[in-house]
């Protein structure tokens, strides 16, 4: 029988300092779960100019943003916590704004995940502040590889608002 077995003798935090990093982790989680879905829905229904493009770069975000959800979840549950994956409380707990279901055209759905993967890349820069404070720098480096990827995501939506 492996010494390692029981959840007690692996403990990385004290129990303080584990809620407050599982609760940031799974806040980031809903978050991130809202985020691809919504990329989804742009992609499902994107029309217009750049229509094969959009097509494309939204489902190649949505993949990106899937393996994030999983290393957001496995980190809550690594160091003690229980990953809350569910859509139906991601969406209780997100905080993004709700995606515009009437938009339309290619410019709508640009437009609205700009504003969305701003927002989310804004979050991800303060949960790096906050797991570096509370002593993680192993989920500070998870936030910070999530953070330099959603900045290029942000550049290339950004650069489908160019006229």
């Amino acid at each position: 029988m492996s010494k390692h077995q029981a959840r007690a003798r692996h403990i990385m935090f004290d129990e303080k300092t584990t809620d407050e990093l599982v609760v940031l982790l799974n806040q980031t989680l809903a978050d991130t779960l809202d985020l691809a879905y919504q990329t989804k829905q742009a992609h499902w229904n994107v029309k217009g100019y750049n229509f094969y493009g959009l097509h494309l770069l939204f489902d190649n975000l949505y993949g990106q943003l899937s393996t994030y959800v999983d290393d957001f979840a496995e980190r809550a549950v690594t160091i003690g916590g229980q990953a809350l994956g569910t859509l139906r409380s991601a969406s209780s707990r997100s905080q993004l704004d709700e995606y515009p279901l009437d938009a339309l055209g290619s410019k709508a759905h640009v437009d609205a995940l700009v504003d969305r993967y701003g927002e989310y890349t804004s979050r991800v820069r303060q949960a790096i502040r906050k797991a570096e404070k509370l002593g993680d720098p192993d989920t500070a480096d998870l936030y910070t590889s999530v953070s330099r990827a959603m900045d290029k995501a942000l550049w290339m939506l950004t650069a489908h608002q160019e006229v």
